[in-house]
């Protein structure tokens, strides 16, 4: 359909920015943001998210742009924009609509849009299509034509970036199928796969994310079975690990914007059919509720208030996205418990973290807290001195098992999940 597409990439985020970087190594690309704050950052070669190092920005080609006319250049739009949910758990698609419109704005005849944001099955064509065909005019898959890959950016992984990893597409037609193809091909050396349809590739990556946040509620739960019983339960998954095909899953907080949102979207979807989707809502019940259970566990080992020490507020370790932490949570119960609560994170930022959460960062930690909490494994934390950090006889409450290994110094008490 088109021998040389100007493409142009909808949100410039841990998924848009890999991707427009990857892409523009073999088309023009423009990345476009509304945060112009965050063009002008990697304009002068500053990725926040810290998936692209300095070199990567000023090797690539891409155009970073903040003005939406240059939009009407491209002759394919991909949307990376956050599908998140509502404080009721409801798919949250404000962003998405809004990417839609201003895409719609400025279609010309042909023109692909693919949505790489993550919805459940239907929103690329019954949600998404009709905004496309009002601001613009146009007919969809006459005038302009739709298509879906689902991100698959694991925040932090060097390993499996998004030219690394199979890329699945479809298209609202099979050229435009074909098109996606060599596209995403271009950049990953062909490794792709073509499903059957739109909708196929929407619940194909909805489940992706459901699946291990139904896997992480099965250990969460053991966990706390286990620990009833005085049985470790990293000694069990050591053991079981030992068998060929035991999945490798361990216990924890299950935040982010991808594990802890995903399955949500395919309940809802679920729920507009009138079934109720028993399995994944129990999986998000254990993972929500383990920040209050861990809290609780913490707050019983202590004799009243105490000054506290949380490590890491990012919802996973080693990058500074705080997006849906529930490290938040965990600290907000320990506050309720009437505790003193010191959160230091060294890659978060701390203006971020005051206005997403009202918590504010300490530079450094101070010295003597009563209980040390490790909620997050960043490296960094590997080598803390806890002798400094805790008193003589305060707790260690290690949720990541940082120190499982090394072990604390004599007199204080170590607990983990």
């Amino acid at each position: 359909m088109f021998e040389n597409p100007t493409v142009s990439v909808i949100g410039l985020g841990y998924v848009g920015l890999p991707l427009a970087v990857a892409l523009a190594r073999h088309f023009d690309v423009i990345g476009f943001d509304i945060n112009r704050q965050r063009v002008e950052e990697l304009r002068a070669g500053h990725d926040r998210t810290g998936e692209l190092s300095v070199g990567e920005l000023a090797d690539s080609k891409l155009e970073y742009i903040a003005d939406e006319s240059f939009l009407s250049e491209a002759h394919i739009h991909i949307v990376t924009v956050p599908t998140p949910v509502g404080p009721d758990n409801k798919p949250d698609l404000r962003a998405v609509e809004s990417a839609s419109r201003m895409v719609g704005r400025h279609l010309k005849m042909g023109t692909v849009v693919v949505y790489e944001s993550t919805v459940y099955p239907g929103v690329t064509e019954d949600f998404c299509g009709p905004i496309l065909e009002e601001e613009s005019g146009l007919t969809s898959g006459q005038d302009f034509f739709l298509g879906y890959s689902p991100e698959r950016i694991n925040p932090g992984d060097k390993v499996h970036r998004v030219d690394l990893i199979t890329k699945v597409v479809a298209g609202q037609t099979h050229n435009v199928s074909q098109l996606l193809a060599r596209l995403y091909g271009t950049m990953n050396g062909n490794n792709i796969f073509v499903a059957r349809d739109i909708r196929t590739a929407e619940a194909s990556k909805v489940i992706e994310n459901a699946q291990r946040d139904i896997n992480i509620a099965f250990v969460n739960e053991i966990a706390t079975i286990f620990q009833k019983m005085g049985i470790s339960v990293h000694d069990v998954l050591e053991a079981a690990g030992t068998k060929w095909n035991f999945l490798p899953f361990t216990p924890g907080l299950v935040g982010g914007h991808c594990i802890g949102v995903d399955p949500y979207y395919l309940a809802h979807a679920a729920q507009q059919l009138n079934i109720e989707p028993k399995v994944i809502l129990a999986g998000r019940s254990i993972n929500d509720g383990m920040a209050h259970r861990i809290a609780d566990n913490i707050d019983a080992q202590l004799s009243g208030p105490s000054k506290i020490l949380v490590l890491g507020i990012a919802f996973k370790e080693n990058v500074p996205d705080i997006r849906n932490s529930k490290v938040a949570d965990l600290i907000a119960r320990l506050a309720v418990h009437g505790h003193t609560v010191d959160v230091f994170d060294p890659m978060a930022d701390a203006a971020e973290t005051k206005h997403e959460y009202d918590i504010d960062l300490v530079a450094e930690p101070a010295t003597g807290y009563d209980a040390v909490v490790g909620a997050v494994a960043h490296s960094a934390f590997d080598q803390l001195s806890l002798r400094k950090l805790a008193k003589p006889d305060g707790l260690i409450a290690d949720i990541k098992a940082i120190w499982r290994q090394r072990g604390v110094p004599d007199g204080m008490t170590y607990w983990t999940l």
